[in-house]
């Protein structure tokens, strides 16, 4: 069976390649964290050093950068935003009350300067800074930052957001103006952390009132830039904001331009239409590095590709079918053929490896690829003559390749016909946390704490989010995941974790095929930009402070 197996995937891989790349022939997608890799110097500021006469600090301001994004996004309310494309154009523009820092190992003071919990764990004391004010916008002038608006965005987004995304927050009790009382319903170990996603920004009550329904269009904070403008499927325009409470912007803006297509992308980063090409796949990294004008940033990222299985109803409720699929699929191979450039490795659990609750033991309890046990399953289950079935991906390139690739094993090893349905982000992201989709493919990138992907994908309070649209339900799972919120201790947390990997690995709901890097290509005169492992991009922030040569 190996080389027929071998020879479908290489025939697949053949003709994609042929058919997407010919364009780039006529140009010029979450603990110690992960070490970057920047080729071919050691990081954006040392090219500066060798390649470019030194710059002088009134030199590094001025200039507009202008970075691609692989799919639109959708909304930029905090509250409504399901995917990296929104949060990472949300977070250049609005603050959270703490900030991860750069490398991921802790967190940071941002609109608040201090915090406390109570020795229960179930109240945390935030004292804001009183040097923050909001961005002009049509309801009101710029006026400062207080406890009123952490209030109004923090119980908003715990009673409103699309994602959960703090749904442990009780209530919000003002202190005084410049002091807050965060009130949880239960002692949260990953509360913190919560607090620095994208999703909970301060935002001025007035804005968000005023523009109602369009405040997705007309996102105010109290970031480094101001939105200018949102055309949906063309760019996203942001403008420097001179009051930015931890230093002015190097940068005049930045425009977020959205490019699906990987070779345009590429050819406008080769052309200087843009300065940073994100998630460069295939031959494009290739294209990148062999351009003496440009580098590449590259580093592991906190991400996991996989394929989930509808567990409410369709043949996929059956566990035998779930198992049937998974072994009917060569994922080493169809891995080597989505990622010829090494962009990623073959993932096994539903958490990245480089988190701390990942458990390399429960690798060998993955199906293997087998075709002939896939087979009986489908026997024993009563679908011996196979059955049709749709996948939904998004129009990421390496999706639309994978699941091409599958649709050939499962129908080559189980006779099932897999209908490909690609459609673009906004639209998936409603079809995926429906419930409705027989199968979908889509990846996961957050941060180091087990949290941002176990209780997001497999918790069942979030049945009906983005993150577990499959309907995954287990009550000891969601026993264990609550635990592990409820210890400080974070050894203690990870054996809690790693019991609940298990039993979410046993139930096999899904294919987990890889982890892939996050690589970018830019523009040598990029200068200060440094890639992370959780894919968030920032171009200003009390560490960092991108700047563009002339």
């Amino acid at each position: 069976m190996k080389q027929p197996k071998k020879t479908l995937v290489l025939l697949l891989v053949f003709v994609m390649c042929f058919t997407i790349f010919t364009a780039c022939s006529n140009k010029a997608e979450d603990n110690k964290p992960a070490e970057q890799k920047d080729t071919p110097a050691e990081n954006s500021e040392s090219t500066s050093e060798e390649s470019q006469e030194p710059v002088t600090e009134d030199d590094k301001y001025g200039g507009v950068v202008n970075i691609a994004l692989t799919s639109s996004p959708k909304n930029l309310d905090p509250i409504f935003y399901t995917g990296t494309y929104e949060g990472n154009i949300i977070r250049n523009v609005a603050d959270t009350l703490v900030i991860y820092s750069h490398d991921l190992s802790s967190i940071e003071p941002s609109i608040a300067r201090e915090w406390e919990s109570n020795e229960a764990g179930d109240e945390y004391t935030f004292k804001l800074s009183e040097h923050v004010y909001f961005q002009k916008g049509k309801y009101q002038d710029g006026r400062q930052v207080t406890a009123e608006d952490v209030k109004f965005s923090l119980e908003r987004s715990a009673k409103q957001s699309a994602m959960n995304r703090l749904g442990m927050l009780e209530s919000v009790e003002i202190v005084n103006d410049f002091e807050v009382i965060c009130k949880l319903k239960n002692p949260d170990a990953a509360f913190l952390t919560v607090l620095t996603d994208a999703g909970n920004v301060i935002v001025p009550k007035e804005e968000v009132e005023g523009w109602g329904d369009a405040f997705g269009s007309h996102l105010v904070g109290s970031g480094p830039f101001s939105l200018v403008e949102f055309k949906k499927d063309q760019e996203v325009i942001l403008t420097k904001n001179d009051k930015y409470w931890a230093g002015e912007p190097y940068l005049d803006g930045v425009v977020f331009k959205i490019i699906t297509d990987a070779n345009q992308m590429t050819n406008a980063l080769r052309s200087g239409d843009i300065d940073i090409a994100t998630d460069l796949r295939g031959e494009s990294i290739k294209l990148v590095t062999d351009d003496k004008n440009l580098t590449i940033q590259e580093v592991p990222g906190l991400h996991v590709a996989y394929v989930y299985m509808n567990l409410l109803e369709g043949p996929t409720k059956d566990k035998r079918v779930r198992e049937a699929i998974i072994r009917a699929v060569d994922i080493d191979d169809m891995v080597a053929g989505i990622y010829q450039y090494g962009e990623a490795d073959r993932a096994y659990l539903p958490l990245p490896p480089n988190s701390w609750g990942y458990d390399e033991s429960l690798e060998s309890i993955v199906p293997t690829y087998d075709p002939e046990k896939a087979k009986a399953l489908m026997k024993e289950a009563g679908y011996e003559d196979g059955f049709k079935m749709e996948i939904y991906v998004s129009n990421k390139p390496a999706r639309v390749k994978m699941a091409t690739i599958l649709q050939a094993y499962l129908k080559q090893n189980i006779n099932v016909d897999l209908e490909i349905k690609t459609v673009e982000w906004g639209t998936f992201s409603e079809i995926a946390s429906s419930g409705k989709a027989d199968v979908y493919g889509m990846s996961w990138t957050w941060y180091p704490d087990p949290y941002f992907f176990l209780n997001k994908m497999f918790h069942s309070s979030e049945i009906g989010a983005l993150g577990n649209g499959q309907g995954f339900n287990n009550p000891e799972v969601d026993k264990l995941l609550d635990d592990a919120l409820l210890v400080s201790d974070t050894a203690k947390r990870a054996e809690l974790y790693k019991k609940a990997l298990k039993l979410i690995t046993e139930n096999y709901s899904r294919i987990n095929y890889s982890n892939e890097k996050q690589i970018y290509g830019m523009s040598r005169k990029v200068q200060g930009y440094r890639i992370r492992p959780d894919g968030n991009i920032y171009f200003c922030t009390p560490e960092i402070n991108v700047y563009k040569t002339k």
